[in-house]
């Protein structure tokens, strides 16, 4: 019998694949609250702890990626601190008004213009935005794919499917 500690910490876990997709959701905190809840709802019995030191890793990894995926991208492209620090700003605050594309729009035209108005070097600025928005797709891949496997992983690790 599956009871209500077991559905919340599966909805959480298909909460956090479904929230690396849709704006605002932290989609590893969700994932780690599903493992956790169910850790705590066992008595800390399962996941064993193997399982759940490797889950605890993919979660980590997840919201490292989140959080911090972008900016290292728009760094490598060449985009300054500042830069960086203000696009992700303007690129949330267009996420929440206009959706993901906002967010790209916002992260691409705020570190082109920013990086325009620093050096004046255009080609360094477009490929500096370019940087910053690949890596903020290239996030999203990437915590897609880490919280299914954290999914995926508990389902195996709990019930052995």
């Amino acid at each position: 019998m599956v009871d209500a500690v077991t559905v919340v910490a599966v909805a959480l876990l298909v909460g956090g694949v479904v929230g690396t997709v849709v704006p605002l959701v932290p989609g590893g905190g969700l994932s780690l609250a599903g493992v956790y809840l169910y850790w705590w709802g066992s008595g800390f019995a399962a996941p064993g702890p193997l399982a759940l030191a490797v889950l605890t890793l993919l979660g980590v990894l997840t919201l490292l990626a989140e959080y911090f995926a972008g900016s290292a991208a728009a760094r490598a492209g060449g985009a300054s601190w500042r830069t960086t620090a203000v696009a992700a700003a303007v690129g949330v605050a267009l996420m929440i008004v206009a959706g993901p594309l906002g967010l790209l729009v916002g992260l691409f035209g705020t570190v082109f213009l920013l990086e325009v108005a620093a050096g004046g070097d255009v080609d360094r600025s477009a490929r500096a935005a370019g940087y910053a928005t690949v890596g903020v797709l290239a996030s999203t891949a990437i915590q897609v794919l880490l919280t299914t496997t954290i999914l995926l992983g508990f389902l195996v690790a709990v019930f052995a499917l």
